[in-house]
């Protein structure tokens, strides 16, 4: 009985002979009463009736083909898997390269045969359409069944978690300052009695729906809290910033009629304009492969590897032309390989750079018994000994800095400088370790 081949057209990628190790080339035979592993005999080998351990010659066999048609008669099987080939490693749209591959094909019968059988094919269609309903009917609205809670956390008064969660209770599930919170005060003098006058009566009905419709808004303020997920706002900056710079701009925008859409809604409109751009993004790159003259995913590749290449040799050159200003100077050029040997050792760089202006450098500074050194990493430590800043005062810039960053999505030296009070050539070197740290980034 024929068979389809489950290997491609390559005979390397096609298991040897067991009879005489050669590569298969089809038609070839497949006993099917040994394996696994599958046991293949070439022609020459079966008609001599070779046998081997278990094998015997008068097992019955399969003759493994592909030379038949399944969706139009000119294309053989082999054919259809040779074009599938092609245009997964050319492309969609690149034909006259998917028939130079398959060699038994032209440019034409290659476009009209795949739009014809893969593109625009009413069986493919109808299998897409049954696989997104049996998506759709998984996903259908269904009971939720019940699971206990874990317990809710309880910060402290005035504790950091407490000011993160801006004074929200979970075990109670309010706010120790709540919207309006002096709202009950209009109703505390307020006293019904049945000698009131009808007007005075309907004064008082008038502050309590008053006093309804203040209760109302402050039970809609919380349901908007909670359902946008708001109580932890660190943890709403940390998952807005897994968004690029031009969405979380969007974010930032829209987040005042979130209220409006709703949560799913608003997450949604997000979520495909983040798609939106990325999806941008990937056209910009394929136009910049087009201007490059790449037609293939295989150049394409290429292209990447060297243009990285070229990027680091372009940042070398950099760090050298950095390097060769202390040539001039030869103290302080002894100074840079010294400090450049005690880095590559793993010991922390001690000896002050110098510099081309004549002047005596101050010497670093002892941060031993300084509060807050205990914060800091080996590299902060080694910057507030060069800039001579006590650790206290660097990590309030440093928060300063961040916070202003998370803000605005970036920052400028300028409003670093406006922040931080202080010399500007410290502000810089601040800076720029921020930077090259990866704590904030520019704007």
């Amino acid at each position: 009985m024929d068979r389809l081949g489950s290997f491609s057209n390559d005979p390397s990628d096609k298991p040897p002979c067991r009879g005489c190790s050669s590569y298969l080339m089809e038609p070839y035979i497949k006993c099917a009463e040994c394996g696994p592993p599958p046991f293949f005999l070439c022609l020459q080998c079966f008609t001599r009736g070779f046998e081997y351990k278990k094998h015997q010659s008068d097992h019955t066999y399969e003759i493994m083909t592909s030379d038949f048609p399944v969706l139009d008669p000119s294309w053989t099987a082999q054919e259809e898997m040779a074009l599938l080939e092609a245009v997964m490693d050319c492309g969609f749209g690149n034909w006259q390269d998917v028939a130079n591959q398959m060699c038994t094909k032209t440019k034409e019968e290659c476009e009209k045969h795949y739009m014809k059988h893969f593109i625009n094919n009413p069986l493919f269609a109808s299998t897409l359409l049954n696989l997104k309903q049996a998506e759709e009917a998984k996903t259908a609205d269904t009971a939720i069944p019940f699971h206990s809670a874990d317990d809710p956390p309880r910060p402290t008064f005035d504790s950091l978690l407490s000011r993160d969660m801006a004074g929200y209770m979970p075990a109670r599930a309010d706010f120790i300052e709540e919207f309006d919170n002096y709202a009950e005060w209009d109703l505390r003098d307020i006293d019904f009695v049945e000698d009131d006058s009808d007007i005075l009566h309907a004064l008082k009905m008038a502050v309590v729906d008053i006093y309804h419709s203040r209760l109302k808004e402050r039970q809609r303020r919380k349901k908007i809290i909670r359902d946008h997920g708001l109580i932890n706002l660190r943890k709403f900056q940390l998952m807005e910033r897994r968004y690029p710079k031009e969405v979380q701009d969007l974010y930032e925008t829209m987040r005042r009629f979130a209220r409006i859409v709703g949560p799913v809604e608003h997450d949604k409109f997000i979520e495909s304009h983040a798609l939106e751009f990325e999806l941008r993004r990937e056209i910009k790159r394929l136009q910049e492969y087009r201007t490059a003259g790449i037609t293939n995913f295989c150049s394409a590749r290429t292209y990447d590897h060297l243009k990285k290449t070229r990027e680091e040799e372009r940042l070398k050159r950099t760090m050298l032309s950095e390097v060769l200003q202390y040539i001039q100077d030869s103290s302080a050029c002894q100074q840079w390989l010294r400090r450049q040997a005690d880095i590559d050792s793993g010991l922390s760089p001690s000896v002050p750079m110098a510099s081309n202006s004549g002047r005596r450098s101050a010497p670093p500074l002892n941060l031993t018994g300084l509060p807050g050194t205990e914060k800091l990493n080996e590299k902060e430590k080694e910057l507030c000994q060069m800039v001579r800043l006590v650790p206290g005062a660097y990590l309030e810039y440093k928060s300063a800095l961040l916070n202003e960053c998370n803000k605005q999505g970036g920052l400028r030296l300028a409003q670093a400088r406006a922040l931080i009070k202080i010399d500007v050539n410290k502000t810089r070197k601040i800076y720029d370790f921020l930077i090259r740290e990866g704590y904030i980034t520019k704007a």
